[in-house]
């Protein structure tokens, strides 16, 4: 008997260590407000590709959910703000839309969040009402189907929903939300979900350039921000934000509740004033930002903290109201070419060796035009892999630049080594009309493209394997630790 016992004690506790072993994560919001993105399909193949083990949906589409079915992607999955009043209102209403839903394509489709509403505290129409009431119904219909343990539901918000923020120690929740707030919290305490908050150190910036630098919203900084109320350093505004939840929350007794932050980044592009949005800027902030989360530093108030955030966002997006940088927050264009290199490894900039980032010998490759038909882009990549003489067998099933598996993507490929080859002038990025010319490197992942001089194909360039990283260690020392000490419960 006393045997058994210890037995469940050290599994529990060895499955107790494992949990602890997981750390914090790197996922990235999937936005569809756009009229030329490519397929659900093709969406999650490029997640795949990439290695992106999280993402956030914003609805609960059925393409969409269908798309990331047996990928072992983590969904997250919304109720828009414009359904919560039937939600919220009855009970057989939030039964009927899981049933509808998510019943149907979960387990297959791994989802492990459900966001009721979005920043409703910014919602021109007063909303926040409904948001905890439909949240429970939406917990309790997952508890009929027995997922309330494996469905986390929460709520996303605004940095707005504070008051204040600087210092992060004075940090506190505006008390016109009290209403709204007190039940809120007091459900994700009760239930172990967490408080999810949208952070963007960009408009920070942008909005107040002469209180806060560049450097410190891009996590560049090698000066430090100290707080006055506890002497705790800062050198970056991401930190400092998180911190001022946290102290938000502790302001109210509510210490248990873990942060999530469900939407951060970068625009690549803006308006004339918006001069901080360039593709350098974003691809700065995200890699120190991915870098930051994945060796779990954690932030000053919660050193070595799990921390899971979603960067915004995969594509851009060009139905977005607003300014131009609204429509420029995508780590790639709709035809899936990436915008910047980013790596969700945290080891470096995606898809770069240091042969890489030589320049070709005029600074420039070719690609396919964005504008080009599907006709002259067939012909003229048929025409470069024969008569051409290109070496287009990267761009083959299983090769490292088939995915992804687009017109767009193979005929920049097979563009750019001709026009290298053939002295990199204007005329051999011609192509009917179907190239243009680039100065931004296309290679991605192991899909390296050609520079002058150099005649290797990428499929012989390959880079090399990184060492192993810290937080590895770290994992496998746990792991050693949690079966030691079970064994020697058992052995006892």
């Amino acid at each position: 008997m006393g045997r058994g016992f210890r037995l469940i004690f050290a599994i529990s506790l060895l499955l107790m260590l494992m949990g602890s072993c997981l750390g914090s994560s790197v996922g990235i919001c999937y936005g569809r407000n756009a009229d030329d993105l490519p397929t659900p399909d093709k969406a999650s193949q490029l997640a795949q590709l990439h290695k992106i083990k999280y993402v956030r949906i914003y609805d609960s589409n059925i393409q969409v959910l269908k798309a990331f079915a047996n990928t072992g992607i983590e969904l997250m999955v919304g109720i828009p703000n414009s359904d919560l009043l039937p939600i919220s209102q009855f009970q057989s209403n939030a039964d009927t839309w899981l049933k509808n839903s998510i019943l149907p394509y979960y387990p297959a489709t791994k989802i492990t969040y459900i966001t009721v509403g979005a920043e409703v505290t910014e919602a021109p129409s007063n909303i926040s009402a409904m948001v905890v009431p439909a949240m429970k119904n939406v917990f309790t219909a997952l508890r009929k189907a027995g997922l309330q343990r494996r469905i986390k539901v929460s709520s996303t918000h605004s940095l707005g929903v504070l008051s204040r923020s600087y210092p992060p120690s004075a940090g506190a929740f505006n008390s016109s939300h009290a209403s709204f707030l007190k039940p809120l919290l007091e459900f994700l305490a009760e239930n172990q979900s967490p408080f999810m908050i949208n952070l963007y150190p960009y408009y920070a910036y942008r909005d107040s350039q002469n209180k806060v630098s560049l450097d410190y919203a891009l996590f560049e900084s090698s000066s430090e921000v100290i707080d006055p109320n506890t002497g705790l350093l800062y050198t970056n505004m991401f930190d400092s934000q998180i911190d001022a939840i946290y102290f938000s929350l502790m302001a109210l007794n509510f210490r248990t509740i873990k942060v999530m932050v469900t939407e951060t980044g970068w625009p690549s592009k803006g308006s004339p004033k918006e001069t901080a949005a360039t593709p350098d800027n974003a691809q700065t902030y995200n890699t120190n930002l991915i870098r930051h989360v994945i060796n779990n530093t954690g932030t000053p108030a919660k050193p070595g903290a799990e921390l899971d955030v979603y960067i915004f966002s995969l594509f851009n997006e060009n139905r977005k109201p607003g300014l131009e940088s609204e429509r420029n927050w995508g780590l790639f264009y709709p035809d899936q070419t990436s915008v910047y290199n980013i790596d969700f490894d945290g080891k470096g900039p995606m898809d770069m060796t240091p042969e890489t980032n030589v320049t070709s010998s005029n600074g420039t490759w070719c690609i396919a035009s964005s504008t080009a038909s599907e006709d002259g882009l067939k012909n003229a990549l048929d025409w470069a892999c024969s008569s051409g003489n290109v070496d287009c067998s990267a761009i083959q099933p299983s090769q490292p630049c088939y995915e992804p598996d687009s017109l767009v993507s193979h005929a920049s490929f097979a563009f750019n080594s001709y026009y290298q080859q053939n002295g990199a002038t204007d005329i051999a990025c011609g192509f009917g009309g179907s190239g243009v010319k680039t100065n931004k490197n296309p290679s991605y992942d192991k899909c390296l493209y050609m520079i002058a001089g150099n005649n290797r194909t990428a499929a012989n360039n390959v880079p090399a394997k990184p060492s192993t990283s810290y937080s590895t260690h770290n994992e496998v020392s746990m792991w050693v630790f949690s079966w030691m000490l079970m064994i020697s419960v058992l052995l006892f």
